[in-house]
């Protein structure tokens, strides 16, 4: 199923969203302090061109650092993406089909807004370490 989704949604959307986090990170790259944001916002590229089958968490080790680059981002990049995403989330709900993906286009502005101390892992990665935390044997890592 995941395989399917993710096939329409490479059609539909997830090609141009992919286009735009391309060129955003091009953007960023051209100077060396941005070249952080750039990579950050083609890790975030590659999620938005296939991301069922993925998730997105908190990285523990994220700090202050993280926090003001966060803030540059919303003001250069983030509003522009996150609006794609709202964007394209609306269009695809409007047909009964589209909804799981325009849902999951509105489960991606907020790592659109912020994608600095976030790390990409695979869903079935996160439901093995919530298996572990709920049967005692590990402390919550995600």
């Amino acid at each position: 199923m995941k395989v399917l989704l993710n096939v329409i949604w490479l059609v539909l959307s997830g090609f141009w969203l992919f286009l735009g986090y391309l060129v955003a990170g091009a953007l960023w790259c051209i100077t060396v302090i941005g070249i952080p944001f750039g990579l950050a916002s083609f890790r975030i590229g590659f999620y938005a061109l296939w991301p069922f089958g993925r998730t997105v968490v908190r990285r523990e080790s994220a700090g202050l650092p993280s926090g003001i680059g966060n803030i540059l981002w919303l003001v250069l990049s983030g509003i522009w993406l996150a609006i794609g995403h709202a964007v394209t989330g609306a269009l695809l709900c409007i047909t009964v089909i589209g909804i799981p993906l325009g849902l999951a286009n509105f489960k991606m502005i907020p790592v659109s807004l912020l994608p600095l101390g976030r790390e990409i892992v695979p869903t079935d990665q996160v439901d093995a370490a919530l298996a572990a935390y709920r049967s005692g044997q590990v402390g919550p890592r995600f």
